[in-house]
């Protein structure tokens, strides 16, 4: 039987899991999915080696750029972002993609309107990177916002009314509002927010956070992560069955 799997840490609430399972019964496919629970990377070779039948790996927090090292190669685009969400287990090599930026656009892209031109992304961490690569891609200009910024980013507490009325896509990229976190949400000034904001979570548990709850209150557009997930997925699973 094939073996695919996700690695990550604290990941028993994941949709990954869940997702492929109903996916094989559904379909018909002869497979499993697991979940490999890390505190480290310390002990992912091991799984490599022991999993004969691993045809396919999903990444997730907090392992996606620290992931790189232990990859034989890199998908161009993966390289480009520097972070990796799938492997893909073939004669012995791992090879790793990004399907992240996939699924972010195409569920992103529906959804735009003309004021659309400039972004916040929420958070610097590995999910960040796959959507800033999106956004070049869909030419959105974009400024990361973070506890610790470099030049051209800013600090939560920069985040001003000016620079909402600049910035009418904000993305939340971090896992604060995640269960059991659900009273969590980004710092920013809500209250400068309205109906031309489109407010769109990476969080897909629970289905609306605190932070598209602040948004809603403001008459803001919002959007979770769910179909970012789904197709994520189906991307995932072209790839680990290409021939």
């Amino acid at each position: 039987m094939d073996k695919y799997g996700l690695v990550g840490k604290n990941i028993s609430y994941s949709f990954s899991k869940s997702y492929f399972e109903k996916k094989f019964a559904a379909e018909g496919i002869h497979a499993s999915y697991q979940n490999f629970d890390l505190p480290s990377l310390s002990g992912f070779r091991e799984i490599i080696a022991l999993e004969k039948n691993l045809k396919g790996l999903s990444v997730t927090i907090p392992y996606k750029e620290a992931i790189l090292p232990f990859l034989d190669q890199l998908d161009e685009q993966a390289a480009k972002i520097g972070a990796v969400n799938t492997i893909q287990i073939k004669n012995k090599k791992l090879v790793g993609y990004n399907t992240d930026c996939f699924g972010f656009m195409k569920s992103l892209f529906p959804l735009l309107e003309k004021q659309h031109t400039e972004a916040l992304i929420l958070g610097t961490g590995g999910a960040s990177k796959a959507i800033a690569h999106a956004l070049r891609s869909l030419g959105i200009e974009y400024h990361f916002v973070s506890r610790n910024p470099t030049k051209n980013d800013f600090p939560y507490e920069g985040v001003t009314k000016e620079v909402l009325e600049k910035h009418f896509l904000i993305i939340n990229c971090t896992p604060l509002g995640t269960h059991p976190n659900l009273d969590e949400a980004p710092n920013i000034p809500y209250e400068h927010l309205d109906h031309r904001h489109l407010l769109y979570d990476l969080v897909y548990n629970p289905p609306l956070t605190t932070f598209l709850a602040n948004g809603k209150v403001r008459g803001c557009k919002l959007y979770n992560g769910q179909k970012m997930l789904e197709f994520q997925a189906e991307r995932a699973w072209e790839i680990w069955n290409e021939a």
